[in-house]
């Protein structure tokens, strides 16, 4: 019954991506939904950008295992990148009328920046869409038995279909339904648990001595190093990157997308505590089962404890949730293949309507390399560390430069992505007592400085 429940409600959502294709007139539709968005659906879209597949498996596990600075990246860095993108970006790109972080390094620096962001920008995604492929097929191994890699192939069809046909609009309906459904379930199953492990004090009476450290326990410099890490992977690498820009950019007004970031990262730093009590649960009841498979605590507990309405309703919300973040995901990189690396080949003679194909037909590119990626990885956790990590090393201080600093080049700009991806990677295989992130972020910071002063650049674009 649950399997048939479920998959009506799928169905149910995949009709609600198909009947907002009506209103996909054109390339800003697709991408950012024609700009007509109101606050709610917009702080839904930006809670819904992590919260499915990160938090509630990927987080939650993290937490039974390591403690509340296991989690220091999601949800509070997650929480911290949505207050940042309010306080200090919303304002500035609103204004500027593009689909693209892309577009903005070619008006602040020129065709090449543009490019050479493109190129990074894609790949970041690669990890993230497979973290969210492995948790639609972890959820329906919970439910079905199904091996990993069917659910996979299974769900990146559904995926593709439902984002090639509705685009942002898509995105923005089923984000709000599915915020509102998964909380619901979120709700009723922890307080169904915490009655049955015995209450809140058994839950803490339950947990190792310094389970909830907040900061760490050893005052080293390399301690200290991968806890600021933590805080900055989410926190300041994901401002760069497209899909939430494009939730941002879906937005009625600039005004409306400052309040949709705000109630969002409110609504990250509360509803997200809910998922990491449920896994504390799940370790007081299944100690042993949860050793084997952490990520799939909630759907077991789930399973264990409620009856087939909670079910249904917890697992078409989650299923529903990671979905509509996997289609999110795999938008942005498609709406810059098209926008940024196609469309300027064909100059000022490309049609709205080819350009709008060619996103379409870069959502199944990016989504066939993404299955390739979930195979060769199934942490969820660690995939959308490693996609947040490139991005913040490449992307996040020619932007933040770009806004803040009239003194900011292009050769700065370029070289910043260039040090930054170089020197990240250099340190992802030859290890140092220090993240490989922090050599990343210093030579990129260090390649924009050195870019800017060789070559300077009159500002092209106010901020």
């Amino acid at each position: 019954m649950l399997i048939g429940f479920v998959i009506i409600y799928l169905l149910f959502t995949i009709i609600i991506g198909w009947y907002s294709s009506r209103f996909v007139k054109n390339s800003t539709d697709f991408a950012i939904a024609g700009r007509r968005m109101p606050t709610y659906v917009v702080a839904s879209g930006l809670f819904a950008t992590w919260f499915g597949s990160e938090t509630v498996m990927g987080a939650s596990s993290e937490f039974v295992e390591n403690g509340l600075l296991g989690v220091i990246e999601d949800p509070f860095g997650a929480s911290l990148c949505l207050l940042l993108l309010g306080v200090l970006f919303v304002k500035p790109l609103y204004k500027l009328n593009i689909l693209t972080f892309s577009d903005y390094y070619s008006m602040r620096y020129n065709k090449t920046a543009e490019w050479v962001s493109a190129i990074f920008m894609i790949p970041s995604y690669f990890g993230w869409i497979a973290a969210q492929l492995i948790a639609l097929a972890t959820v329906l191994q919970a439910i079905t038995g199904l091996e990993i890699i069917y659910g996979v192939l299974i769900c990146a069809t559904v995926v593709v279909f439902y984002t090639y046909i509705g685009g942002m609009w898509a995105v923005s309906i089923t984000d709000t339904i599915q915020t509102m459904m998964i909380i619901i379930g979120l709700l009723v199953l922890v307080i169904i648990l915490i009655n049955q492990v015995g209450g809140l004090d058994r839950i803490v009476n339950n947990t190792p001595n310094g389970f909830f450290r907040f900061i760490p326990k050893e005052n080293s410099v390399a301690d200290w190093s991968h806890y600021f890490v933590a805080w900055i992977t989410i926190g300041l690498g994901s401002i760069p990157q497209q899909d939430v820009f494009q939730r941002i950019l879906s937005a009625k007004t600039d005004k409306t997308a400052i309040n949709g970031t705000y109630w969002s990262s409110m609504m990250y730093l509360t509803i997200a505590i809910i998922p990491l009590v449920i896994a504390l649960c799940g370790k007081i009841l299944y100690p042993y089962e949860i050793e084997n498979n952490p990520q799939l605590t909630i759907p077991m507990l789930v399973l264990k404890h409620t009856n087939i309405g909670v079910q249904i309703l917890f697992f078409g919300a989650l299923l529903s949730a990671i979905l509509s973040t996997c289609s999110g995901a795999i938008l942005a990189p498609a709406t810059v293949v098209g926008e940024n690396l196609l469309k300027p080949l064909y100059g000022n003679k490309i049609s709205d309507k080819k350009l709008l194909m060619i996103m379409r037909y870069s959502v199944i590119l990016i989504t066939i390399i993404s299955i390739g990626f979930a195979s060769w990885k199934t942490e969820i956790y660690e995939l959308v560390s490693e996609s947040s990590a490139l991005s913040l090393v490449s992307l996040f201080v020619p932007l933040a430069a770009g806004l803040y600093w009239k003194k900011a080049s292009a050769l700065g700009a370029i070289l910043s992505m260039v040090l930054g991806m170089g020197v990240w990677t250099f340190f992802e295989f030859f290890e140092t007592p220090y993240p490989s992130t922090i050599w990343g972020l210093l030579a990129s910071i260090l390649g924009m400085i050195i870019g800017s002063y060789l070559k300077p650049q009159i500002e092209k674009l106010q901020s």
